[in-house]
């Protein structure tokens, strides 16, 4: 494989650093930012609370254990002292706080725009795309499998807004491309229309090396430089209840040996896949989460990681999942608060059980998303996009969801709390007086720019003036605005030299069989 020379690498970055700055056409956006969430978190298990879910936790790991199917990670823990009997591993509590306690409590991922660098941690928030759909749904073509060209709009639409901080999974699972190759078109086709901190599916050798080894190639990276710093990620899950799978095991630790972030998030459903009551679920959940970290830092000790929460509920009359619940809620914000009990970087999620991007679907993503707000997390899986408990993917919810995570970003900007004599506005209020109006007086007008409520996508008008426009119902001016972006897209720089190291690279890996389709 031949390296890229460190003049193509900065001629790469300063093109896609241009790109990064360019204004958008279709809609007037926000402008790319981190958002720090400076509220006071919601806390609500007292310290006896917080102490009870950590021994249960703990209780858990040392009297019923985690199965490990994996015999690599098996061998890591017998070594380290862990009891296994089988595949299931017993953790002493002490360990497991060691272990954690070496995980870092920030850090930072840097994709080939180094002007898209992510801060993971402290009190940044940063939101992604919907993953891992099977299928799609838009007002044209309704329900369907996912295909490639689907997968390509959603990656698109990732790209252009700027309230969207990162690329997770495949937005929809392009089916019509055989697995044992999706991986390659699928990450060839993420790291050309997109300079956004990319995610890699955490499913075996193959797959994992494949992907690691084109983010280093589209990054114009040595060996050496990929392996210093965090520059992709990976999000594994527990087979709920008490096990960790062989692929996603086997993915985790070839990240975590070459310094890259793995996101720990058991999916646990009270009811179903856990216990009922919420304390019981996410002390199940935590257990798990704590387990792989456990794993993670004893092979690579410092290796970013996250902890994430997936803990929802089923309705016990049907079993069918819920999601954007009172319970949802709840154990998101108990998670964030045992996050910060050992110090680690959190993943919440924008979720709903709708099926159409409708009220429902609105009013349950919305909750999630200021129940991610609450909880202080630092990611936010699956903001924008998401329907019917992750089935589906809509481009119509996306650019919906777009919208509710861009007035979360509003309500952190700073001059929302200013307190200044100035933002106090004494001399105004005195100079409009009594039945006056603030529309026309200097203090208004000097300010309009920064008090001004958007931009937004909803174009946010009276309903007079929405009728006479002619204007739309939300989910048809969604679709408008969709596929407004999808004819203006311009994907970001890229050096021709590293697109064609990173399409020979896909070549040739397809010509040798790709990965393998069973475990």
């Amino acid at each position: 494989m031949t390296e890229a020379s460190p003049t193509r690498r900065r001629r790469a970055g300063g093109r896609a650093a241009g790109a990064a700055r360019a204004a958008a056409h279709v809609i007037d956006q926000q402008p790319w930012r981190l958002p720090r969430n400076n509220d006071r978190p919601t806390e609500p298990l007292t310290p006896e609370g917080v102490e009870a879910l950590h021994k249960g936790a703990m209780r858990i790991l040392s009297e019923i254990g985690i199965e490990f199917l994996n015999e690599e990670a098996v061998g890591y823990l017998r070594e380290a002292g862990c009891k296994v009997e089988g595949q299931n591993v017993f953790f002493d509590p002490e360990f497991v706080q060691e272990m954690v306690a070496r995980a870092p409590a920030s850090y930072t991922i840097t994709p080939r725009n180094p002007d898209r660098q992510l801060i993971m941690g402290e009190n940044v928030m940063l939101f992604g795309n919907v993953s891992s759909p099977p299928n799609a749904w838009d007002l044209e073509r309704g329900k369907r499998p996912g295909d490639m060209e689907t997968y390509v709009e959603f990656i698109k639409l990732t790209q252009y807004f700027n309230c969207i901080h990162f690329a997770g999974g495949y937005p929809v699972e392009p089916i019509d491309v055989h697995a044992s190759v999706r991986h390659l078109d699928c990450l060839f086709e993420k790291l050309t229309l997109t300079d956004k901190v990319a995610h890699a599916y955490s499913l075996g050798k193959e797959r994992v090396e494949d992907v690691m080894e084109m983010v280093r190639i589209a990054g114009g990276l040595t060996h050496e430089e990929f392996e210093a710093s965090p520059r992709m990620y990976t999000n594994i899950n527990s087979v709920s209840p008490l096990k960790h799978d062989f692929p996603m095991l086997d993915g985790a630790m070839r990240l975590a040996r070459r310094g890259q972030p793995v996101v720990v998030t058991p999916f646990t459903l009270a009811g179903a896949m856990a216990p009922v009551t919420l304390a019981g679920a996410v002390s199940l959940s935590l257990a798990e989460g704590l387990a792989a970290i456990a794993l993670l830092q004893w092979i690579a000790p410092g290796c970013p990681v996250a902890i994430g929460t997936f803990t929802s509920n089923v309705d016990m009359k049907s079993g069918a999942p819920a999601f954007g619940t009172p319970e949802y809620m709840r154990a998101t914000q108990m998670t964030g608060q045992m996050a910060r009990f050992y110090g680690l970087p959190m993943r919440a999620s924008g979720v709903c059980a709708a099926n159409v991007p409708d009220g429902q679907a609105m009013w349950e993503t919305s909750n999630s998303l200021w129940s991610a707000v609450q909880s202080g997390a630092n990611m936010v899986y699956h903001a924008a996009g998401w329907l019917e408990g992750g089935l589906i993917a809509s481009p119509e919810k996306f650019v919906m969801d777009c919208e509710v995570i861009q007035h979360i970003q509003r309500y952190f900007e700073p001059q929302m709390l200013g307190v200044t004599e100035d933002d106090l506005a004494f001399d105004a209020i005195n100079e409009v007086g009594p039945g006056g109006h603030f529309f026309g007086c200097q203090h208004t007008q000097d300010r309009y720019q920064e008090a001004f409520y958007g931009p937004f996508l909803s174009d946010w008008r009276n309903y007079e003036a929405w009728r006479l426009d002619g204007a739309v119902w939300t989910a048809e001016r969604a679709h408008k605005t969709y596929k407004a972006i999808l004819g203006e897209f311009e994907p970001p720089p890229m050096d021709i030299a590293i697109r064609d190291e990173l399409a020979d690279f896909v070549a040739r890996r397809k010509s040798e069989g790709g990965a393998p389709t069973d475990f």
